[in-house]
C-alpha cells in the first residue's frame, strides 16, 4: 500500500452513498465539510483502484481521550486516528460498525458525524478519495483488541482531542523511507494530516 507513484483516477460517490450521507447528517449532525487539494500530484491516497472512500473511527474512551493506532510497517511514531475502507456498495454506517469492530474489538455507540473530506489534485478537480469521520462513544472502556490480524495493528494509545494538531504535525514531518519499499511516506503523512485537523475542529 502507498507505494506510488500513482495517477489517481476520479472516484465520485454513487448516488446511493450521497443519499445515505445526507441521511446520516440529519441523524448524527451536519459534519464539517472540506475540499482538500493534495499537494503531491503523483500521490494516490490508497493505491487501490477498488477503494474510493473510508470511514475514520474517532473512538472516545471513558477517559474522554480518543484512540490512535500504529501499524507494524509504519514509520516509528506515526500514530493516527484509525480508518477503514468502505467496500463497493457497502453502506457507510455498516462500514463504520464493521471496521470499528475489526480494528478495535469494541462496539461503541455512534454519536456524531464529525467531518466529510473530499480530496482532489487541483481546485475544482474531480474527487480522488473521500474520508468520513464519526465520533463513537465507548462508555465501557473494555480492552482494545484488534480482531483482524491482517490489519497489522501494532498497538493503540489514547490522547486528548486537544493533542490532535500535534499528531498532525508529527505525520506531516514523516520522511520517505525507500528501505521499506514504500517510498512516499511523506506524501502519505501530509494526506493524513487533514482528517486530524478536521476532527480537532469538530470536537
Amino acid at each position: 500500500m502507498y507505494r506510488g507513484p500513482f495517477v489517481a483516477r476520479p472516484r465520485p460517490l454513487a448516488p446511493a452513498m450521497s443519499d445515505e450521507l445526507r441521511a446520516l447528517a440529519l441523524r448524527f449532525g451536519e459534519p464539517i465539510r472540506r475540499a482538500i487539494v493534495l499537494d503531491d500530484i503523483g500521490f494516490d491516497p490508497v493505491g487501490d483502484p477498488s477503494r474510493f472512500a473510508e470511514v475514520c473511527m474517532v473512538v472516545r474512551r471513558p477517559t474522554r481521550k480518543v484512540l490512535l493506532s500504529i501499524k507494524t510497517f509504519y514509520p516509528r511514531g506515526a500514530f493516527r486516528l484509525p480508518t477503514g475502507g468502505i467496500d463497493p456498495d457497502e453502506p457507510v454506517l455498516d462500514a463504520l460498525v464493521r471496521e470499528t469492530r475489526e480494528e478495535t474489538g469494541l462496539t461503541p455507540e455512534v454519536r456524531r458525524f464529525l467531518a466529510a473530506l473530499t480530496y482532489a489534485h487541483e481546485p475544482a478537480g474531480p474527487p480522488v478519495f473521500h474520508t468520513f469521520a464519526f465520533l463513537l462513544e465507548d462508555a465501557v472502556g473494555a480492552p482494545v483488541r484488534p480482531l483482524d490480524e491482517h490489519e497489522r495493528i501494532e498497538r493503540y494509545i489514547e490522547v486528548a482531542p486537544s493533542e490532535l494538531p500535534r499528531v498532525a504535525d508529527t505525520l506531516a514531518a514523516i520522511r520517505d523511507d525507500v528501505a521499506t519499499g514504500i517510498g512516499n511516506w511523506n506524501a502519505w503523512g501530509r494526506f493524513r494530516v487533514h482528517v486530524h485537523h478536521a476532527v480537532h475542529a469538530a470536537l
